[in-house]
């Protein structure tokens, strides 16, 4: 069966990935509808799905408010609008007409859909855009809006897709909230009537909230049933809106922006939104979070096929307390462990010696650096590891020569306060000096200094999001923004083909697929307590893989909660993902220098597991017991599998764990003790874990397939 496909008879379209359908058409009015998506289907029984048009039900009701693949703002329309504009006249109102499609396949194994419209009236063009994938279940639809007009036009919402769901007696809704240091909380809830609205209005992704929604019927497990999922490939403000309707149907429509802005499109302009990327799967929410893994793999990390290296940072040792002598200090220690890749925090540059002051100013500190950056870069390539360095190039503190110097490149309004937070303002990366300026800094810093790796960090949300110079700028800038910011990322790394770049803005503030298509790893909380990273993680891990998942450990008492747990237990936490290491290592003693560097090695001979195998979420955190998650390679030759278990109740026994992903017919020997297990029996009657006594226990287990 060919990925796309069509029936002229009935107007069908049907797109196929390798285990589900998704089908559509143009309806007698001229607009897009859509009639399935879920299971395989053939061309002929997606056209069964065609009913009659529905009579009349009551002079209150008008068009469904789910089933159109965009519903315009217009006519009898009364739900959620996924597309709303604003003529020169000031008529609101849009109205279908097709035009004509397109088929292509713009790369092997890739296969799109355009099909084109316009208003009836009016001089716009909008373009329905699909992209399947024959390796992945996921379809990618995005939206383009061309004004063929002479006159300008107002875009009030544009969004990448709208999203509708078969009938079904109840819906849940899963998503992940939280703030700074308590990201990706998961939470499973009921779709309430009416329209519920999942947003950021910061500028940024956002800690709060996560531009992605998982719905099921309600039923669903981690190892079965019915899960449509999408996510939005975006890194500033969004929104997605999921309504369960009076007729009993279920949608949703999400895309960049937010309300109270617009965007104007001038004449013979066009407008792109982002990718929203989505797909259906019967296996459950486990399932699903594979093949999102799969398919970021796949399609959106740059280099999805390194092994990311074993990281130290110096931000927890030394502070703001950044010199030469010590970092060559800390880079010896982090040597000794094992560490691949040594990374210098905050406090290197300019007058920086609080968060006061600095920021902007982008030269090493000649009082810690008086030889600039390079004999340190040279000692850390000398101890065998990579460089790389914290940046924040989108800030500024008025405390600053760059601020003194431009006041003006700042978001603000006139005859309005400046806020500043955590002592700093948001520079208007919308305007393109700024961003020219951004990436001039950025791209001498790298090649000057021979920087392996940068830790790009954003702290603060937008405020005063106003651009006094430019005409309807507090409008424009909230897109060109991102832009920009992608713009700057994207020609640096054309510019540095082994510069690699952590996506950072205090902790997870800007995690999405957007931002991932061009960094390499994901900061996903500044919390780095092992205990509250487990929740954490297994919010990240709902969509996001682990090898895009860098995970600290850190020194007893943290910083942030005063909690101690045992250096062991930190560590299997942080192997959950790309390990890294935070602690001041002058302080370690030499038993706890020998045990991280036991577990450094450790974790190098199974981190192809971790980072590129499949994630089976085994037992999650939420009670008294144990959680525990099981990587497995593609061949199922090797499995590797963590648990994590807080403070156990005395008489309460532990689960068995049975495992996933194995060969049923093999039979693997778990490479600590020795011991060769049946498939079939860690499979089906699962195994019990080899957990310390006492509180904060956890464990390993490497497993490698016996060859008969």
């Amino acid at each position: 069966m060919s990925a796309i496909s069509f029936d002229p008879a009935r107007g069908v379209w049907l797109l196929s990935t390798p285990r589900t359908s998704y089908a559509l058409r143009v309806d007698d009015t001229g607009a897009p509808c859509h009639l399935a998506w879920g299971p395989r289907l053939t061309l002929a029984a997606a056209g069964e799905l065609v009913s009659p048009p529905a009579g009349e039900i009551s002079s209150f009701e008008g068009r469904p408010p789910a089933g159109e693949e965009l519903p315009v703002d217009g006519g009898t329309r009364y739900g959620a609008p996924s597309l709303r504009v604003q003529f020169a006249d000031g008529t609101r109102a849009f109205e279908w007409q097709p035009v004509g499609h397109s088929t292509g396949e713009p790369s092997p194994g890739t296969a799109e859909l355009a099909l084109e419209f316009c208003d009836r009236h009016y001089p716009l063009t909008v373009v329905l855009h699909y992209r399947v994938h024959d390796d992945s279940d996921v379809i990618e639809r995005w939206t383009v809006l061309r004004n063929t007009s002479r006159e300008p036009l107002t875009v009030l919402r544009a969004d990448s897709a709208a999203w509708t769901l078969p009938p079904r007696d109840d819906y849940r809704l899963s998503h992940v909230t939280g703030r700074w240091s308590a990201e990706g909380l998961l939470h499973r809830e009921p779709v309430p009537h009416g329209e519920t609205v999942l947003t950021s209005r910061r500028g940024i992704t956002s800690h709060h909230a996560n531009p992605w929604v998982m719905l099921d019927a309600g039923d669903a497990t981690e190892d079965r049933g019915e899960v449509w999922s999408a996510a939005l490939a975006w890194s500033g403000s969004w929104h997605v809106t999921v309504q369960r309707t009076p007729d009993g149907r279920t949608a949703f429509t999400g895309g960049a922006g937010q309300d109270g802005t617009a965007l104007p499109l001038g004449p013979g302009e066009e407008y792109t939104t982002p990718r929203c990327a989505a797909l259906y799967t019967d296996g459950g929410f486990g399932a699903a979070s594979r093949a999102w893994h799969a398919h970021t793999l796949a399609h959106v990390l740059p280099h999805p096929e390194e092994l990311r290296p074993v990281l130290f940072n110096s931000w927890e040792a030394t502070g703001f307390d950044v010199s030469e002598s010590g970092q060559k200090a800390l880079a010896g220690q982090a040597a000794e462990l094992g560490v691949e890749l040594y990374v210098v925090d905050d406090g290197w540059f300019g007058a920086r010696r609080d968060d006061t002051a600095g920021l902007g100013d982008w030269t090493p500190a000649a009082k810690g650096f008086p030889d600039g950056l390079t004999p340190l870069i040279e000692e850390v390539h000398r101890l065998g590891m990579r460089f790389g360095l914290w940046v924040e190039p989108e800030m500024v503190n008025p405390d600053s020569d760059l601020y003194r110097a431009h006041p003006d490149w700042v978001l603000h309004f006139p005859h309005r306060a400046r806020t500043e937070l955590r002592n700093q303002l948001v520079l208007n990366f919308a305007r393109d000096d700024v961003a020219e300026w951004a990436y001039g800094w950025l791209t001498r810093l790298v090649a000057d200094n021979g920087i392996d790796f940068l830790k790009w960090d954003m702290n603060r949300a937008f405020s005063e999001a106003g651009w006094p110079d430019r005409a309807e700028g507090q409008d424009v800038l909230w897109t060109r923004y991102v832009h920009n910011l992608y713009a700057v990322i994207d020609r640096l790394r054309a510019d540095h083909h082994g510069l690699r770049i952590e996506t950072c803005s205090g902790g997870g503030g800007r995690v999405d697929l957007g931002i991932l298509s061009r960094t390499d790893q994901a900061w996903p909380s500044d919390n780095t307590d092992a205990a509250d990273r487990v929740s954490i993680q297994h919010g990240f891990s709902q969509v996001y893989p682990a090898r895009a998942m860098t995970a600290w450990v850190t020194d007893v008492p943290n910083q942030l909660t005063g909690r101690c747990v045992p250096l062991r237990y930190r560590f299997h936490v942080a192997m959950a993902g790309v390990l890294a290491i935070g602690g001041d290592l002058a302080h370690w003693t030499a038993e706890e220098r020998a045990e991280g560097a036991e577990l450094v090695a450790r974790y190098k001979e199974v981190r192809h597991i971790v980072q590129h195998g499949t994630q089976h979420r085994l037992r999650g955190p939420g009670d008294d017991g144990p959680t525990a998650v099981q990587y497995t390679t593609g061949d199922r030759r090797e499995a590797f599998v963590l648990v994590w278990q807080r403070a156990p109740r005395h008489g309460t026994p532990l689960p068995v764990l049975r495992l996933a992903g194995l060969d049923p017919a093999a039979r693997y020997r778990d490479t600590g003790t020795g011991t060769v297990h049946h498939a079939s029996v860690l499979t089906g009657y699962g195994i019990t874990p080899d957990l310390p006594r006492g509180d904060w226990a956890s464990t390993s287990l490497h497993l490698v397939r016996v060859d008969e």
